[in-house]
């Protein structure tokens, strides 16, 4: 027996098909920012193998800016940060590998301008580094990272290093402020 009777007044449902946002402006954001972090690094680290290593190699030392606040130092960083776990450059690799495919992941879902440079930011700083493991001596997945801008007490960085800070803090303050990848916004 059915359990609702016959001719009784049912509210009626209409099927409701939920369309995802058009993204492409959001996607092409993504995609320039990180292809020019990419070029710009790739640039600069070959300047500073070009200029800096001759100039390293031949004693005269590092070229210095802003009375000695900014040099531009030759280094070859086989490790991560602050050149810890040099040795194991192929761990990094496949971390940096990693990173790469949860970033192209959640890129598919970006609504928001600022995560698409954000998202983009950090995919150009990863790729980066990724194509100086890859591509550099000793050899693939073992290669050295082009490190040249050096501040006051702290590391040997470059562009790459630079970019995936800026996204990680943007990153950061994004989710804090409640936005959402998506373009959506939290209620407080």
């Amino acid at each position: 027996m059915n359990s609702v009777s016959e001719g009784a007044d049912l509210p009626e449902y209409q099927a409701v098909t939920v369309t995802p946002k058009n993204n492409r402006q959001e996607l092409v954001i993504f995609g320039v920012t990180a292809v020019l972090i990419i070029v710009a690094d790739q640039i600069t680290k070959y300047w500073a193998q070009q200029y800096l290593l001759p100039r390293m190699a031949s004693g005269e030392g590092p070229v210095e800016l802003l009375g000695g606040f900014l040099k531009f130092t030759y280094a070859e960083n086989s490790g991560a940060a602050f050149s810890m776990g040099t040795g194991i450059t192929w761990v990094f690799t496949l971390i940096a590998l990693g990173v790469v495919g949860v970033i192209f992941k959640y890129a598919r879902k970006l609504g928001s301008t600022p995560w698409a440079l954000a998202l983009g930011g950090l995919l150009g700083g990863s790729v980066g580094n990724l194509i100086d493991r890859m591509f550099r001596a000793p050899g693939p997945f073992q290669g050295f990272v082009v490190d040249f801008i050096q501040l006051p007490y702290w590391a040997i960085f470059n562009v790459a290093d630079m970019a995936v800070v800026t996204s990680g803090i943007s990153i950061a303050v994004l989710l804090f402020k409640g936005f959402g990848i998506d373009g959506s916004r939290a209620k407080s």
